[in-house]
């Protein structure tokens, strides 16, 4: 992949070791702690005869929804992260906020409440919550909790990517070892947007006679974890936003993944490029991403 990996691999942490467990500690904590308040109150939320008035809202689009269970979520974070670590600047994706300020040794939270809100409303099984600590632009450390399977992903920089499932084993990931991009399934995503939904269209119908096959899940977060883990090859998508990948992309770089992102305080408004791809493939990947155009920003109209 390109240069654009350096802000998740190319230089050594600016903190301990020591620090960068302890903010992995905390990330996992609340990450964990909100996952379980999303996974009580779907049922409270979302009852036999469906949602309770007033319990979701359209936001930029008519299809990109957010819940009330989205912003008490972001709240609950908030509160708690004010307690393990008062004055932290925090960006969070209902409540908002800022990377700018602080200096480097300032600790930024980015949170995403619910990843994959419409497979929340809908009860499919692909939301998670996601809690990132990143200094200087870059993240290093964050955990992403997959609500309805109870699986843990985190990652400290330098200090590997686990999985812990609801039972208590410990998976330590790694990226699958596929060599051929013809042979790699590759996720993505797609804008609320119909400009932008049009061009992510166009480019599919060329890049899938080139690989294995393609998938969809809805939720950036975890299509991270998944090439971390190794059930996916690849992931790629237009437009993401920091609190969409910080903690993602740190946990599949450190699982062995070739990177490309954004600067972290690149609006997903302005459809940048992010891609993780298994290191076998990532070249030939970027090398077809490229061809197609795929690697030229897509804005939003």
């Amino acid at each position: 992949m390109p240069e654009t990996t350096a802000p998740v691999t190319a230089r050594p942490p600016a903190t301990p070791s020591a620090d960068v467990a302890e903010l992995r500690r905390i990330a996992v904590q609340l990450a964990e702690t909100a996952a379980a308040h999303v996974r009580s109150r779907r049922p409270e939320v979302f009852g036999p005869e469906g949602a309770r008035d007033g319990v979701v809202q359209a936001k930029g689009h008519p299809t990109d929804p957010v819940t009330i269970v989205d912003t008490e979520t972001e709240d609950l974070i908030r509160r708690l992260l004010d307690e393990a670590r008062p004055g932290d600047p925090i960006l969070g994706e209902e409540g908002g906020g800022s990377l700018a300020g602080g200096d480097g040794d300032t600790v930024h939270w980015v949170v995403d409440p619910i990843d994959g809100t419409v497979n929340f409303l809908y009860g499919i099984p692909g939301y998670a919550i996601s809690v990132a600590a990143m200094r200087d632009g870059q993240p290093v450390a964050g955990a992403v909790v997959d609500v309805a399977r109870a699986a843990t992903y985190s990652a400290g920089l330098r200090m590997g990517a686990t999985k812990v499932t609801g039972d208590g084993a410990v998976e330590h990931l790694r990226c699958t070892p596929v060599r051929s991009a013809a042979m790699a399934l590759v996720a993505t995503g797609f804008a609320y947007g119909k400009h932008r939904r049009a061009r992510q269209a166009e480019l599919i119908a060329q890049i899938l006679p080139e690989i294995r096959d393609i998938r969809r899940l809805g939720a950036a977060a975890l299509d991270l974890c998944f090439v971390a883990e190794g059930r996916v090859d690849a992931y790629y998508e237009h437009g993401l936003n920091a609190w969409d990948w910080a903690a993602g992309a740190l946990i599949a770089a450190e699982a062995g993944a070739a990177l490309r992102l954004p600067a972290a305080t690149s609006p997903g408004a302005a459809g940048e490029l992010v891609v993780a791809a298994a290191p076998g493939v990532a070249n030939e990947l970027t090398e077809l991403f490229e061809r197609v155009g795929a690697t030229t920003a897509i804005p939003d109209a």
